[in-house]
């Protein structure tokens, strides 16, 4: 922009089934634009229809950074997100283009505006003595052992919450500090953007849940359960790999085991998206300041890019004057 102002980068937040996408596309089809995908499930290879992943020919008009990034055996975090964004943003810059992030990955969001708390790395051989207590006494055992060193965490996690129980052991273990001590320690905070804050948001919840419905319906009609198969064909993974936690992919799993029928699956997958939304919902509505727009407006798209155009705009201006 100037010497003294950052340059701008879009973020463009909401819940799942809110219309990110096609919005994104029209943006990055209309403005100078690069998109950055913030979604914890699009960054695995071969997990396509349950992340809802563009198609073939969406990514071909609009392609995405950070997605099929890892295999779904490995591990993703919101500190690697932050790089590997940071990293995108500073190049796209320098191509003389905007980054646009895009999803509903909020702590990803966070992360990446408001910085992270120190913490250590993932220690493997210490995650393996903790889960081998978990083998011999159960997550709630080890969960006694947490409230032990740091209650305050313990607090708010359920005793069966097995990764981050999990996590917030082994950083005692690490460091000898509780997770809730190094959590108050301030954040290093590098942003050099100016934002422009955007959320889709329902008028109509009620509407927001019958997308929702209907987009589990074509992730079924589509061949959830058959993707899922192949993945465990191909890749080592256990109901506890984190990919496997992602909604949609943890019932189809129940129910290739048996533990559900297919009935079961899209109704308990339903229900667990409109929860992820819930979550997201009230996360955005707790954020910092955004310009909020009815993600159910036939409009939509023209009303967010008429508004990034008057903001674009008026940063020139500023920097001019």
């Amino acid at each position: 922009m100037t010497a003294t102002a950052p340059p701008p980068a879009i973020l463009l937040m909401g819940p799942t089934a809110s219309g990110k996408t096609a919005v994104a596309v029209q943006l990055a089809t209309t403005l100078p634009c690069e998109i950055i995908s913030v979604d914890s499930a699009m960054v695995y290879k071969d997990m396509d229809i349950g992340t809802a992943k563009p198609d073939a020919e969406t990514l071909k008009r609009a392609p995405h950074h950070l997605i099929n990034v890892i295999e779904p055996h490995e591990s993703y975090s919101a500190a690697r997100f932050r790089d590997d964004a940071l990293t995108l943003m500073r190049e796209i810059t320098e191509r003389g283009n905007i980054p646009l992030l895009v999803g509903g990955t909020m702590l990803y969001f966070k992360a990446l505006v408001e910085g992270l708390n120190d913490l250590p790395e993932a220690d493997s051989t210490i995650r393996l003595i903790i889960e081998t207590m978990a083998d011999e006494d159960g997550w709630p055992a080890v969960h006694d052992k947490l409230r032990k060193v740091d209650p305050e965490t313990a607090a708010r996690l359920e005793p069966n919450d097995s990764q981050r129980v999990q996590r917030a052991l082994e950083i005692y273990y690490i460091t000898g500090k509780s997770m809730t001590d190094l959590l108050k320690k301030p954040k290093y905070v590098y942003f050099p953007y100016t934002p422009i804050r955007i959320a889709l948001l329902p008028g109509d919840r009620a509407v927001l849940h019958e997308r929702i419905a209907q987009r589990f319906d074509t992730m079924l009609k589509a061949g959830l359960v058959d993707e899922l198969r192949r993945l465990q064909e191909e890749y080592a993974l256990d109901p506890e790999t984190p990919s496997m936690r992602c909604v949609g992919y943890r019932q189809a799993w129940d129910h290739l085991t048996g533990k559900i029928s297919l009935d079961e699956l899209r109704e308990q997958g339903i229900a667990a998206t409109r929860q992820l939304a819930k979550r997201q919902l009230t996360w955005l509505r707790s954020a910092e300041e955004f310009t909020e727009f009815d993600c159910l407006a036939d409009n939509v798209g023209d009303m967010v890019l008429e508004y990034i155009r008057q903001e674009l705009e008026a940063m020139v201006i500023a920097g001019e004057s």
